[in-house]
């Protein structure tokens, strides 16, 4: 099938292009966002791939129906960027990779939360200035802390059990629960109990109205002080305005994320050569225990070719078979 992708990176043309073994499929890669000013840009392609931060709206999907656009592959587990009704109503089907290497994104939380409890940039950035000192540089064992973790499908899995080999006590919240995470010793709680007693709260959960903002200005305020809050998942489930308030008077005591609710305007283009206009972003990258990463917990040799196959696969069957693998309503 022609296929045409948006946000498309380097990494995207090798990878996919490598998944391409029988070269079945014809690509052209565009590096634009999708949006409704862009999307007159797909010529007859019957499938357009997209990626986390282009916008499937309404207006979007009415140009995709006047193209003759069948599917919307996302390359990507969350799709809270297609407008799904709409798509419904164009006969516009849409699919999804629900699963790629989730220990890539877990072990990139991992980090996040090393690199901020033992201020790892910190004391690079000091060796190479010759500075040696430790003041400043002081950490906790996690061994023994209490870890709270919402969302336990297949990367809230992976981090739950990580944390447990550290020796924390893992409190989990999810609609289901997962038996083999109840056997290895995690408990399930309540969000408030979470919030309330948590050392170090790390959010998996998918984005939607009912998860939207759920890290609030009243969550905040029943959290321990000097909570760490970790964010490897969709940026809108932080209200950042009231993060930030927290991080200045100490209730926050340190925040790493992989996502940012603005993220499209910023993320995976190069501005190092001009002037963020984001007041908020700028103002959280001031904060000496903020650690900020550009949602690259899915850049993994591992997730990226899975990502690829999985991809190509939903459109395969979809084209050969008319089956619908990892579809999205």
């Amino acid at each position: 099938m022609d296929i045409v992708f948006f946000s498309a990176q380097p990494y995207d043309i090798h990878y996919f292009n490598q998944g391409n073994h029988q070269e079945e499929h014809r690509f052209r890669f565009l590096e634009v966002q999708l949006n409704e000013d862009n999307a007159a840009l797909i010529k007859d392609e019957p499938v357009i791939c997209v990626f986390v931060n282009d916008k499937v709206n309404a207006a979007v999907i009415s140009v995709l129906q006047q193209k003759g656009v069948r599917l919307i592959a996302l390359r990507c587990a969350g799709f809270n960027n297609v407008d799904l009704k709409a798509a419904a109503a164009a006969g516009i089907k849409v699919v999804r990779v629900p699963a790629y290497s989730p220990h890539a994104v877990a072990e990139h939380a991992v980090a996040l939360l090393l690199g901020l409890n033992r201020k790892i940039y910190k004391s690079y950035n000091r060796v190479r200035d010759g500075n040696f000192t430790l003041n400043g540089l002081e950490g906790f064992d996690l061994f023994g802390k209490t870890i709270g973790v919402v969302g336990t499908g297949n990367i809230g899995s992976v981090f739950c059990k990580i944390m447990l080999g550290f020796g924390c006590k893992v409190y989990a919240h999810d609609i289901y629960e997962n038996e083999e995470l109840l056997e290895s010793g995690v408990k399930y709680v309540s969000l408030d109990t979470i919030f309330a007693q948590s050392d170090v709260i790390s959010l998996h959960c998918p984005l939607m109205e009912r998860t939207r903002h759920m890290i609030n200005a009243n969550a905040i305020a029943s959290m321990k002080m000097g909570v760490v809050l970790i964010n490897t998942s969709r940026g809108g489930l932080i209200d950042t305005a009231s993060v930030v308030a927290a991080l200045k008077d100490g209730h926050i005591g340190a925040l790493g994320i992989d996502v940012y609710e603005q993220e499209e305007h910023l993320f995976f283009q190069n501005f190092s050569g001009s002037i963020i206009q984001d007041d908020v972003l700028s103002r959280l990258t001031t904060f000496p225990n903020v650690l900020v990463t550009a949602h690259q917990g899915f850049f993994t040799k591992e997730a990226l070719t899975q990502i690829a196959e999985v991809t190509l696969n939903n459109i395969r069957s979809f084209e050969k078979e008319g089956i619908l693998l990892n579809e999205v309503k």
